[in-house]
């Protein structure tokens, strides 16, 4: 492994150790719990469709007439995740993004989607990422979380995004909570099955395949420039911080109750 993703990976370690160790699984024990999780992790799911298409928009040439941009490495590994990430398959065999299968799962399961729907509803409509935000009933965590991902890319620097996407949104979910889930599909195969795909998914493609193709990506941004690994690292801590505020959202909206 590249001593830079090496380095990159000790310091994000005792952050993945926070996430992977949160009290937050410990507390979803029904499928009111999973709808509270979901209701705030499905920002997160979406958000990071944004940032995916932001590095596509930014290492590609997504615009007529086309000319070859950036590298062509960095080209086919940013389109190959985006395939999968936007038009992987359901259950059926049906092709849909992973957000939209997210959605699938909250409806199956009865968790609230009207939030997210009208948060859609008012982007589409004002074509303003503020203006939807402002005039959403978001949960305030998921709300920042949001804001970080933007800021990330309005900064314009693909070797940050790229940094972020890699460390702070991949393979985050533990195998805890797979286990929590797996449980409550036994108990109620017909009301989470869609939810256990999408987990399974997200450890099938997302955290194998593309994880390996995303440091892939990290190493050709980042290249021998070492204040652009010192950005990646930084990013990546500043990413995961906000995946635990996150978790501590869910957690506090859980002990509500």
């Amino acid at each position: 492994m590249n001593p830079r993703i090496e380095k990159i990976n000790l310091a994000i370690a005792p952050l993945k150790e926070q996430i992977i160790n949160h009290k937050l699984y410990g507390q979803i024990n029904c499928l009111e719990d999973v709808h509270v999780f979901m209701q705030f992790h499905v920002y997160a799911v979406w958000d990071f469709m944004s940032l995916l298409k932001s590095l596509q928009n930014g290492l590609t040439c997504t615009s007529i007439p086309w000319v070859p941009v950036g590298s062509a490495d960095s080209r086919f590994l940013i389109n190959e995740i985006v395939v999968g990430e936007e038009s992987d398959v359901d259950m059926q065999g049906n092709r849909t993004s992973h957000f939209e299968l997210y959605l699938s799962g909250m409806a199956q399961c009865e968790a609230n989607t009207q939030p997210i729907n009208n948060f859609l509803q008012k982007l589409k409509f004002t074509g303003s990422l503020d203006l939807a935000l402002y005039q959403s009933v978001i949960p305030t965590e998921a709300f920042d979380f949001i804001n970080f991902t933007f800021n990330t890319i309005h900064r314009g620097k693909f070797h940050e995004q790229a940094a972020v996407f890699t460390f702070g949104r991949e393979d985050l979910i533990p195998g805890m909570f797979h286990s929590l889930v797996s449980d409550l599909h036994k108990k109620f195969p017909e009301k989470i099955d869609t939810f256990k795909y999408y987990l399974d998914r997200h450890i099938e493609v997302d955290g194998d395949h593309h994880s390996i193709l995303a440091m892939q990506m990290v190493e050709n941004l980042c290249g021998d420039d070492e204040q652009k690994w010192e950005e990646a690292e930084l990013a990546s801590i500043a990413s995961l911080q906000q995946r635990i505020k996150l978790w501590d959202g869910v957690l506090a909206s859980l002990a509500k109750g």
